[in-house]
């Protein structure tokens, strides 16, 4: 969109994150704020539920009162719900919500995402044909037409997940991954925020002591303390992390440069050994 400008209204994380495990519900946004950012040239909102990286699935209620601000300023809702399948607690469809926010909303969903198979890169929007006919065209010309063995392969998917249980199994199975994983935060104290949906757990390491001298390369010196965090057990534990403030502004980074974002779907040997790994965190821990 030639002219736009972005503005970015923050999930604030829970206030007492840094010293007792929370849950990603506890993650909230100033309807103040987001109030606030709207202007006569707003023209879409961005959401994302399940979220990524916090794992926060967006209540009925937040949604609600999402959908009445774009209604009330005819603002479009882009709504990122590509782990629609992925859910520990009930999801809502903001675009479900009413007709009249069905009218507005564009919902994105991604087979790559559902089938844990992101290199296919095979998605779509669900939206009224008024806003999709836009989409359409710059579709067109920005990526022109997608993989047809992988589109089919998707399509298949679908027609045979319901007939095998997959998405419940899913659901189980990461959520059995999710307690093994963190397993390890309880054992070493390290507060974490308890996900409603996807893959990702966020831990609170504002109790690791990272060594005053520790030589880091300037790109990493530079950037905040999640940075810093991550490249430390990269390099010394041989564990690798998100740093989350690279979804926030510079402005914003403040709010999550304690955290890092770790991913548990992988096999569950690997997680025991990331987690033996992690238990090297001991020795830097503040009393």
């Amino acid at each position: 969109m030639p002219g736009g400008t972005i503005k970015y209204v923050p999930l604030q994380p829970p206030k007492d994150g840094a010293t007792r495990t929370t849950s990603a519900a506890d993650w909230t946004i100033d309807m103040t704020a987001l109030e606030k950012a709207i202007n006569p040239q707003t023209r879409m909102i961005v959401l994302n539920s399940p979220h990524n990286p916090v794992g926060k699935v967006f209540s009925k209620t937040e949604l609600e009162a999402i959908g009445a601000l774009c209604v009330k300023n005819n603002i479009i809702i882009l709504s990122d719900e590509v782990y629609d399948r992925l859910y520990y607690v009930p999801f809502t469809r903001v675009a479900t919500l009413s007709p009249e926010i069905a009218r507005l909303t564009l919902t994105v969903g991604s087979a790559g995402k559902n089938f844990y198979a992101t290199g296919w890169r095979v998605g779509w929007l669900i939206g009224p044909e008024h806003l999709i006919k836009y989409v359409s065209a710059a579709h067109t010309r920005i990526c022109y037409s997608s993989v047809s063995p992988l589109q089919e392969a998707a399509a298949v998917g679908f027609e045979r997940a319901d007939k095998v249980g997959f998405w419940e199994e899913s659901k189980r199975e990461m959520k059995s991954k999710m307690s093994r994983f963190c397993q390890v935060f309880d054992e070493l104290g390290i507060p974490y925020s308890e996900p409603e949906g996807g893959y990702f757990v966020l831990a609170n390491f504002s109790k690791v002591q990272l060594p005053t001298d520790y030589d880091f390369p300037l790109h990493v010196a530079e950037r905040p303390r999640d940075f810093k965090l991550s490249w430390f057990c990269i390099m010394e534990l041989g564990v690798a992390a998100i740093p989350p403030t690279e979804f926030y502004t510079a402005e914003n980074a403040h709010l999550a440069e304690d955290w890092l974002r770790f991913a548990v779907c992988k096999n569950d040997d690997v997680l025991d050994g990331a987690k033996e790994r992690l238990r090297g965190l001991r020795k830097y821990m503040k009393e």
